[in-house]
Formats: structure tokens, C-alpha cells, sequence
């Protein structure tokens, strides 16, 4: 068995290599005396200008993203990172191999920077390759703190003669803060202006009413492949990119890096010849030669280009969910159009994934999460798909003969998709349907193009195969760990086996193990996985020769199966990447176990560990020219406080307070106090009275409010809102009380009163804050108004 720093290239150097300058004194931990490269970074606050608009951004040494820092493997790294913002801040070296205490995850690994400080991180290098570094603090990433790292191999055997990197991104102009609030009131908003959403009338439009019940039975609204709206996606910080220096016949190496927030890209090159694929995640790969590849959010890849004779090579990348892309063109002369990557068909995806009668998901959260560990048994969860437990390296097994039939079928269109690509690169998605690769308004492209997101789609790293043997020895003890990834999109949390970051405990390895885990999504959204301080295997369909990556994706309701050799200490984060799932919960720490690092004494872990369980707090105020109402929210993980009032012209008033539990994902208990006048059209008589209950999110996402009050009178709830229409929602009420005297008078029984109330209306969305609403209510007539979010 061969040494894994073998594996990576961990190879010896001559070191008098760089000018004088570069070979500084040794530091605090450079035990081998190694050479120094030294760099000083300063993170700050300024307004950028990306995507035609000004935003306050945050920047390295000026700008977004942050300069390339360039190392020879068997350097000694010395980067002074000075915080001038009044927030702290951190850097984590993304994919490097370093000592525990310079990983630059604040409060698990290594101090935060506060405002105004220097810290200096220092590591020995030793691998090559192309990584990236950006702050692991809050949702500064988002902001543009972020930029790329090559370490070069000075034994490298790859053919070619220039290098460029291209760092890709996602921008927007709200803050941070505000896109995860947004997320986390479950505002449609982001889906409308990005046009991805299935209102009702699209479902029934194209026959998928059955497929619409399905998903609303399973407490989905509909099928969805990303989050969050961007108005720019950008290349080294702007939306193209010109390079026109480089020359006819020039090979350029190709750096990307996925640094967006949230977004994954298909990567697609202009051209008669497609681009070699050399390395993935720093490491080099079997080259393979491939136009099409999907790049998740945090990996990096490495191809070989050559620039054409005549013209310049457009490299494009597309946004996953069809919404924007990005793109540098390289040389000079009539472009060389970049492949168009046709949008996703969601109704189309969600009818597939209904006909095969998917359990779409374990809880996110659970009843008590104390009692188990947060890394059960397969036996348990595993992949709760009827007959999806063949599934082996991202694939399906599907027991419908149907289901096969379209595996078939979509194998054939993707052999010949492949060919009309070679033949016909520069065709976009009109030109696709026109020479029928795809049939417009259905879900009958190849594998990697059109099914982005969908049950078909080749998602695995099969293309990926290392370029020697990185299986373990099989006397090597071997840890079995299950996660299944788990999330709740009503209220936007995101957790590992239904427990989110700040109620799971450690997982334990040992050095000298080797850890599996198995990775079964269990959501419709795509995970890109990090481990920190470690590469793993991604076990794929080279076996013995499966590549090594420091992240991987785990595409919807797919499983990936991972493996390492534990031959590190300390605590070591694992978490998904994109921003807003991380900051939900989704991410655990694996321990060795080892005793905490004594300069984190005045840093306690619980700061980290809490990110994903600090209270949200928004509200939405309707005036109308009947009535006047408010709701105010603030809701954490389990807690949540709600203020509503409603006061009609006609001077009917309702005010009610309520804290309440959430006791998993749907079920929760509540308390508080009901205020409302008793007399009709008048506020002489005001009743204030307690109130208990519970409140359930039922099976086709129903909400559920039984309650008594201090009198003991019973009343009952239902409500329901449902987008009938891109931006026309519909919504309705209906409320039910009892009164049976059993107050006043048990034993005489008095005569069973009940009041009902209705409501109904509808908005429209004009914008992210603003609707134009209309409403009828027994209580206070019917009328319409503005809806205002806050």
C-alpha cells in the first residue's frame, strides 16, 4: 500500500530555485527549514461595482476575488492576514494539507481575527495542484471573501505553456443576512423572479396534477434545484472576461474554481476540440477528454485548452438552474461560441420522480435528538425509495419497467447527443430542440445536459480516475458511517440524519482506521460535501483507481460512498458548502479525540456550533381599505415567537401572542394569549384570554391549529396557500370555536354556541417586499390593499 503523501505528490524539491528575496529566514514551526514564500493579505469593506451596480463588498488587498497566491510544493507558507473591518473575520485554506491549528475554522480550529488584528497562518506545502482559500466566518464568503491558491509541482509532466485561473462566483446585491432571512420565511419571492417556480396553472398545463399532489402529500411544494436569485454570475469578479493575449496554438491550463455562495455551474467550451481534463480538486487525474462537466460549489478543476487558429475560445459557465451565466474568451478574433445548456424542465423532473414513487426524506429534525447518535444505522434511514436499494456510485436501480424502459431510451439520446455536440458545438437550446435533441416542453435530454438536477442525470465521478492505486490495505480496520442529508424548505434548516449542527455531537474516529461514510441525499438539492485537513476516495467505477477529492457532490435522492485514511489529529469540520445550508445546520465535526489546542481557550466551540440556531425575526403588515393586520416572527431551530393583530373599519379587533416548540419538522406544541372585542362593531367589550394547543403541518401542506382556551372552549384551523400562478398566489382560512358552557354551568348544560370565521384572498407579487392584496373576512368585510414585508 502505497503512502497517501505519495499520492498526492508529496515529493522532494530543490530549493534553490527562487530569487533571494523568497528564501526568508525559517519561522515558528518551519522545523525543516524549508524555503519561505510570504504574503500579506488585508481584508476590508468597500463599494464594488459587479453586475453594472454598486454594493458594499468586502474585498482582499482591493479586490474580488482575492490575488492567486503562488507556492512551489515543499515551500514553507507564511500569509499574514490582516483584518480592517469592524467585524471579525478568518481564513480556511481550502484543500490544503496543514496542521490542525492554521485550518481557519474560527472557534473549532483556530482563533477568529478580530477588528483591527494580524494573524499569520504558516504550513508547510505539501501538494500541488489548484486550491483556493476564503473566510469561514458568518456569510462573508458571499460578500467576496475569497481567492485562489496554485502550488506548483516542479517534477510537472503535463503539456502545456501558460496557466490561467478563473475563479467563478455568484453576486448579489442584498445583504447576506437578508437572502438567508428570506429563505428562512419560506417568501416564495427568489423562485418567482427567477422563473423557476411550478405554479398550478403550469402543472396542470402540462398534465402533472397527479405529480403536483404527490410532491404537496410528501409536504414538497414542487420540484426545485437551487435557492437563491442572483442577478450576476461572475469570472474573476466580473460577468465576462477578456484574454486576449494568449496566441494561436498556445496550451493553456485552465484553473477553475467554484466559489459561489450556492451555486453549481456546467462548464462548456467553444471550439472544434474538446478540453483535457487533467486534474480535480488539486490532484491530477487519468487526463479524459470532456466538453461538459458539472463543477459544485467548492471543487476545482484543471483542463488543457488550445487556442484556436482563427478566433477566441469562449469557456462558459452555466448556472445550474438555467438562470444566468458567465464566461471568459480567450484570444482574439470571432468567437468560438461555448455550448448552450438548456434550462431545466421542473415539471417534467418532478412528473419522473412521482411516477417512480419516491419517499422523498427523512425529517430534518427529529423528536429528540439526544437519544440516538447523529450516525445511525443504513437499517434505519438509508434511501427510503422503493425499490431504489440497488443504488451503487449515484445510480438507480428502478423497479418500474416504465422507468427502465426511459433509462433505455435516454442512453440512446445521450449516445447521440454526444455526437451532435461534437458535431454541432456552437448550437444553443433553440437549435438543440430544432434538430431533435430535445423535444420542447419535455424531459428527453442525455444524462449530463438536460436533466440537471433530475433523477436521470450522471451526476457520479466515473470520468474521474486516479493515476495510481488509492485503495487502502484490506487489514486496515474500517469505520462504517451512515449520514443521510436531510432539510426542511418551509422553514430552511439543514441537517445530517435529521440533526442539525448545533444538536449533534462529535463523530469520533481514530487514527490508524480507515472511515467510510456512506452519503444518501435525501432532499432535492444538491450537497457538495467538504471535509476539512483530509482527502478521500470517491468510490467509483474504477475501483482501485477511484479518485481522491477534499469535496464531493451528492446529487438529489443519489448516494456517493467516501473513504479515508484517519492519519490526523484534532477536529476536523465536514459540512455542505453551499453557504446557506452550512449556516442552517448542515455540517458536523469529526474528532480524533485529541486534547483541544490551548490557544482556543478564551474561543468556546459552542459560538460555531450555535451559527446554525440564532434567531431569525420578520413580519408582514397588510393595509387594506378594510382591515388593518400584522404578524411578527422570531424563530430559531425549536423556538419560535409570533405576534399577530387584526383590526377592522368596522372596529372587530383580534390580537394574539404565542411562543411554541417545535417538537420535530411538523408537530409543535404553543401557549399564549388571545385578545378580541365580544361585542360586534364595537371595542367596549375586550376578552383576554389564555390559550395551549398544538399546530401541525399536515400531508399536502396544510396548517393545522387546535387549541383550548381558559373557558374551555375548543377551536380548530385550517389554512392553506397555494401559487395559482407565477405571481398570483391564492389563500384561505377557516377557523371553527365551540363554546359548550362548560365553564359557567357544567351540570345545567347550556345550549352549544359556535362561531366560524372565514377568510380568503389572494396577493400578487410585485416585488421581493410588496404585494397588492385582496381579501374577504366575516369578521370585517371585503376589500384590498398593499402587503408589505419587512
Amino acid at each position: 500500500m502505497k503512502n497517501f503523501y505519495v499520492l498526492i505528490g508529496f515529493i522532494g524539491i530543490t530549493w534553490g530555485m527562487y530569487p533571494q528575496q523568497q528564501q526568508q529566514q525559517s519561522v515558528e514551526g518551519n522545523v525543516n527549514n524549508l524555503p519561505v514564500r510570504e504574503y500579506n493579505i488585508t481584508i476590508d469593506q468597500e463599494e464594488v461595482k459587479i453586475g453594472g451596480k454598486e454594493k458594499m463588498g468586502m474585498t482582499i488587498n482591493g479586490s474580488i476575488p482575492g490575488p492567486t497566491l503562488r507556492f512551489t510544493q515543499g515551500e514553507y507558507a507564511v500569509i499574514h492576514v490582516k483584518n480592517e473591518m469592524d467585524v471579525e473575520t478568518s481564513v480556511h485554506w481550502h484543500g490544503l494539507l496543514l496542521p490542525n491549528f492554521f485550518d481557519g475554522v474560527p472557534y473549532l480550529t483556530t482563533p477568529p481575527i478580530e477588528p483591527g488584528e494580524t494573524f499569520t497562518y504558516e504550513f508547510s506545502l505539501k501538494q500541488a495542484g489548484t486550491y483556493w482559500y476564503h473566510s469561514h466566518t458568518a456569510l462573508q464568503e458571499q460578500n467576496g471573501v475569497y481567492g485562489s491558491i496554485v502550488i506548483e509541482d516542479p517534477e510537472e509532466d503535463l503539456d502545456y505553456d501558460s496557466d490561467l485561473v478563473l475563479v467563478l462566483a455568484d453576486w448579489t446585491f442584498e445583504k447576506p443576512k437578508n437572502v438567508l432571512k428570506t429563505l428562512k420565511r419560506g417568501n416564495e419571492w427568489y423562485g418567482i423572479k427567477k422563473n423557476t417556480v411550478t405554479p398550478l396553472n403550469r402543472v396542470i398545463a402540462r398534465g402533472a396534477l397527479g405529480a403536483q399532489l404527490n410532491f404537496w402529500k410528501q409536504r414538497m411544494e414542487g420540484m426545485d434545484v437551487s435557492d437563491v436569485y442572483y442577478p450576476a454570475f461572475i469570472t474573476n469578479g466580473a460577468e465576462s472576461r477578456e484574454y486576449p493575449e494568449f496566441k494561436p496554438g498556445e496550451r493553456v491550463r485552465l484553473r477553475f474554481i467554484n466559489a459561489a455562495a450556492s451555486t453549481q455551474f456546467w462548464l462548456t467550451f467553444g471550439g472544434e476540440d474538446d478540453p483535457i481534463l487533467v486534474a480535480a480538486d488539486g490532484l491530477d487525474v487519468v487526463p479524459v477528454q470532456k466538453n461538459n462537466t458539472f463543477i459544485a460549489v467548492a471543487e476545482t478543476y484543471d483542463f488543457i485548452v488550445t487556442i484556436p487558429e482563427s478566433g477566441k475560445l469562449e469557456v462558459r459557465a452555466s448556472a445550474q438552474d438555467g438562470t444566468g451565466q458567465t464566461s471568459a474568451f480567450l484570444g482574439q478574433g470571432q468567437v468560438l461560441t461555448a455550448p448552450s445548456v438548456p434550462k431545466p424542465d421542473l415539471i417534467g423532473m418532478m412528473k419522473q420522480m412521482a411516477a417512480m414513487d419516491m419517499r422523498m426524506g427523512a425529517p430534518a429534525m427529529k423528536f429528540n435528538p439526544d437519544k440516538e447518535t447523529p450516525y445511525e444505522t443504513a437499517e434505519k434511514y438509508g434511501m427510503q425509495m422503493n425499490g431504489m436499494e440497488g443504488m451503487e456510485h449515484g445510480k438507480m436501480e428502478m423497479d418500474h419497467e416504465e422507468m427502465n424502459q426511459n433509462v433505455h431510451e435516454m442512453d440512446e439520446m445521450k449516445k447521440s447527443t454526444d455526437t451532435m455536440m461534437m458535431d454541432h458545438g456552437n448550437m444553443d437550446g433553440k437549435e438543440m430542440i430544432k434538430a431533435g435533441m430535445v423535444e420542447k416542453g419535455k424531459v428527453e435530454m442525455d444524462h449530463e445536459m438536460g436533466m440537471q438536477g433530475g433523477m436521470f442525470s450522471e451526476y457520479n465521478y466515473d470520468y474521474l480516475k486516479a493515476p495510481v492505486e488509492t485503495d487502502f490495505s484490506e487489514d486496515k480496520p474500517v469505520k462504517e458511517i451512515l449520514l443521510n442529508l436531510t432539510g426542511n424548505m418551509e422553514r430552511y434548516i439543514w441537517s445530517l440524519n435529521g440533526v442539525p449542527l448545533s444538536e449533534g455531537d462529535k463523530i469520533r474516529i481514530k487514527q490508524g482506521e480507515v472511515t467510510r461514510i456512506t452519503l444518501n441525499n435525501l432532499t432535492m438539492m444538491h450537497h457538495p460535501m467538504h471535509l476539512h485537513g483530509h482527502f478521500f476516495r470517491v468510490i467509483n467505477e474504477h475501483g482501485e483507481y477511484s479518485p481522491l477529492k477534499h469535496t464531493v457532490n451528492v446529487a438529489p435522492m443519489q448516494k456517493v460512498v467516501i473513504e479515508f485514511d484517519a492519519n490526523e489529529y484534532g477536529d476536523w469540520f465536514f459540512h455542505c458548502h453551499i453557504l446557506y445550508h452550512l449556516d442552517s445546520g448542515m455540517a458536523r465535526i469529526f474528532s480524533y479525540d485529541t486534547p483541544r489546542d490551548e490557544r482556543l481557550e478564551d474561543h468556546p466551540l459552542k459560538i460555531l456550533t450555535n451559527t446554525s440556531n440564532h434567531y431569525f425575526t420578520w413580519g408582514i403588515a397588510d393595509v387594506a381599505s378594510h382591515m388593518t393586520g400584522l404578524t411578527v416572527v422570531s424563530s430559531n431551530i425549536r423556538n419560535q415567537f409570533t405576534l399577530t393583530g387584526e383590526y377592522g373599519w368596522n372596529q372587530n379587533m383580534e390580537a394574539e401572542f404565542t411562543y411554541e416548540r417545535y417538537l420535530n419538522d411538523w408537530f409543535r406544541v404553543f401557549g399564549g394569549i388571545n385578545v378580541e372585542n365580544e361585542g360586534a362593531n364595537s371595542l367596549d367589550e375586550i376578552a383576554t384570554t389564555a390559550i395551549a394547543g398544538i399546530r401541525y403541518f399536515t400531508p399536502y401542506m396544510f396548517n393545522f391549529d387546535v387549541r383550548l382556551d381558559n373557558k374551555l372552549r375548543p377551536q380548530l384551523s385550517l389554512s392553506r396557500e397555494i401559487l395559482v400562478f407565477r405571481r398570483i398566489a391564492v389563500f384561505a382560512e377557516y377557523e371553527f370555536q365551540a363554546d359548550f358552557g362548560w365553564v359557567n354551568d357544567l351540570s345545567e348544560g347550556e345550549n352549544f354556541e359556535k362561531e366560524e370565521v372565514l377568510t380568503v384572498g389572494a396577493e400578487y407579487f410585485l416585488a421581493k417586499n410588496f404585494s397588492i392584496m385582496g381579501s374577504y373576512d366575516n369578521r370585517f368585510g371585503a376589500g384590498g390593499g398593499l402587503s408589505i414585508r419587512f
